[in-house]
């Protein structure tokens, strides 16, 4: 199982709005064949195991990740492949919350004599797909919250020359999460000061640009801002208010821009409106980059699902802007773990829901 956790980790940002997969068949204590889903569309990790084991999978074991599903999709259902496959048993990670699949798979794969054992590996196995998990069973995607600060909890540095509060390894890792979640958001201020590309730039590899979405109440971004002018095969969306001002809508969408109306209230856009909408989009992921002011109105509707805080060993001191704004209540965070990028270090935690 571990083995096919690794294979469907090679997929992370690919597969949405489906599953990351792995699956391994093994038999005599031998991996005789193994796969993992590549993209959406594309066949299912049970699938291309059994492709690479050939005839050797009759009588084999399955380990797969995810419960095989039993419906019929862009591909045929995985549990008729087993069967054909003549695979003796089958171990599975975690049950798939779909609720076209939910304990139908295994359910199915028992009733035609295979022996199924489930929960191999479980909390591993939620942790690869926590963003399916919470896209399948709300509608809503996934929100990553991505800050940077200072030791004195600052993200600006003021007069000095470095407008970087990080060094270059953490920024790389940035782009990396740009590369697997399936959009970005920043607000107006970030474009208007920042300017912007919001692509993904990795070295020695290509890729993936997340769809890009800033809130802009009032409409107020340049029609010469960056984000209107890529070459990308990612949209820009822009986010404004019901009362946005006709002339600049059909300005950016002639710059190929996609500009949402959605309610708003206070001169703040109604966030858990937008969340609806991308979720209708198949938007599964959704990495918030915005500054304090964005940071601040997701964590106070409780939208966070994961935050990602880098401190840098700087001081700003008086004067600077601070990491978050007047939160309602205070954030505690669980399931907390570390990572260094030469001397910044990445805080990744969980915020608890109360």
């Amino acid at each position: 199982m571990r083995r096919a956790l690794k294979l469907a980790r090679r997929a992370l940002g690919r597969t949405s709005p489906n599953p990351l997969v792995g699956a391994v068949i093994v038999k005599n204590n031998q991996i005789i064949g193994e796969g993992y889903h590549h993209k959406a569309g594309l066949p299912h990790a049970e699938v291309e195991a059994i492709k690479a084991a050939g005839t050797k999978a009759r009588g084999a074991d399955l380990y797969v990740t995810l419960e095989p599903c039993n419906h019929y999709g862009r591909t045929p259902p995985c549990t008729e492949a087993i069967l054909k496959a003549g695979i003796r048993r089958v171990f599975v990670g975690m049950r798939d919350p779909n609720p076209y699949v939910k304990g139908r798979g295994v359910e199915y794969l028992r009733s035609q004599g295979i022996e199924v054992e489930t929960g191999i590996l479980q909390n591993e196995c939620r942790d690869l797909n926590e963003v399916y998990i919470k896209y399948i069973t709300t509608g809503l995607p996934f929100v990553s919250l991505k800050l940077a600060a200072t030791l004195d909890g600052k993200i600006t540095l003021g007069s000095t020359e470095d407008k970087w509060i990080t060094n270059e390894k953490s920024r790389r890792f940035v782009h990396h999460l740009r590369d697997i979640h399936d959009a970005i958001l920043v607000g107006i201020n970030t474009v208007i000061k920042d300017d912007p590309f919001l692509t993904t730039r990795l070295p020695r590899k290509k890729g993936k640009d997340p769809v890009r979405i800033i809130l802009d109440t009032h409409l107020r971004i340049p029609l010469e801002a960056k984000v209107l002018h890529l070459n990308s095969l990612s949209p820009t969306i822009i986010v404004t208010s019901l009362a946005a001002p006709f002339e600049k809508i059909r300005a950016l969408q002639k710059l190929g821009a996609e500009v949402l109306q959605i309610s708003s209230e206070n001169d703040r856009l109604s966030l858990l409106e937008l969340l609806k909408i991308l979720g209708k989009k198949k938007i599964t992921s959704l990495l918030v980059e915005g500054g304090a002011q964005v940071a601040t109105s997701f964590f106070n509707k409780g939208l966070v699902n994961k935050v990602y805080f880098f401190y840098a060993p700087k001081i700003a001191g008086k004067g600077n802007l601070s990491l978050v704004g007047a939160l309602n209540k205070g954030i505690f965070l669980k399931n907390i773990s570390w990572r260094r990028f030469d001397n910044d270090i990445l805080v990744i935690g969980y915020p608890e829901k109360t």
